[in-house]
């Protein structure tokens, strides 16, 4: 039997009906259509996440949308969010500057079962921005190296224009403690690295898969793929965990936008074991 993982922690101090206010420190252009948002607290309580976990972020005025958390869940670094822009609320935010005010609703949501995965191997896959909800396990998994035994992190964009967090893969690539892999689907430019889709790559990562536990974030079917790659290489379904951010509008389960089958991604997930979900993640209607 599949030991029990605890994944949904309770959202905690301020009501979680009411925006914090937040202000802009930094803007990061990630790339064409996609950025990050630092911010600084102005009121309320001190905020706490979880890695995998996400907020509501309200431009004032336009609306608010749900994005996950993508900075290290520690007290040092600043709140920042990954955002691709693509609707009316995310090209607003789009638009805020150093200094502008934002509201912010959070956390919700279930997070990374990163104390399941102490002492095995641990394989992260992310696909495009994907990477933006991984980061902050990433984050942990690193300052914490010596509480898990191998870990490998691969990473796929359509194009190397798109790749997102670029710094951070330099980073992490550059560590002798863990081996980061990355590919893209097609270029035409100066690229010298690998070529073609992610789950290529699966099997060149490092672990052992009796002993593995495996986060994945990306496109529906990018993520299906992976599951099953990583099933045939032998890890067990029951130690793969997988992120099913959907089209959220309220965050507490009131207004069924984000309905998946018997589950709530934003109160049940976004953060799922496989199996949970298994039935759901090949149905495309749902």
């Amino acid at each position: 039997m599949a030991s029990k993982v605890e994944t949904q922690p309770q959202v905690t101090g301020h009501s979680p009906m009411l925006p914090q206010v937040f202000r802009v420190r930094r803007v990061i252009k990630e790339t064409h259509d996609c950025f990050s948002l630092v911010f600084e607290q102005l009121d309320g309580e001190p905020f706490h996440f979880e890695p995998g976990q996400f907020n509501m972020l309200y431009a004032f005025g336009v609306g608010e949308v749900p994005i996950s958390i993508s900075s290290a869940a520690t007290s040092k670094d600043p709140l920042c969010h990954t955002i691709r822009a693509v609707g009316s609320v995310t090209k607003a935010l789009q638009k805020l500057k150093k200094g502008d005010q934002i509201g912010i609703r959070g956390p919700f949501g279930s997070a990374w079962p990163l104390d399941f995965a102490e002492g095995r191997d641990v394989i992260i896959v992310a696909g495009g921005i994907g990477l933006s909800p991984l980061r902050p396990a990433i984050c942990h998994l690193l300052a914490q190296r010596d509480r898990f035994d191998q870990i490998s992190i691969v990473y796929g964009a359509r194009t190397p224009e798109e790749i997102v967090h670029q710094k951070d893969l330099e980073k992490w690539s550059a560590r002798l403690d863990s081996n980061v892999m990355v590919t893209v689907d097609y270029t035409a430019g100066q690229w010298h690295g690998n070529v073609g889709v992610v789950t290529q790559l699966i099997s060149k990562a490092a672990f052992n898969a009796e002993n593995t536990c495996a986060f994945i974030c990306g496109p529906e079917i990018m993520m299906r793929f992976s599951v099953r790659e990583l099933v045939r290489l032998g890890v067990a379904e029951e130690n793969i965990f997988v992120s099913m951010e959907r089209n959220m509008k309220c965050a507490l389960g009131f207004c069924g936008h984000c309905q998946y089958g018997p589950h709530f991604v934003c109160k049940d997930g976004p953060v799922f074991r496989y199996p949970q979900i298994k039935p759901l993640i090949r149905k495309s209607e749902i």
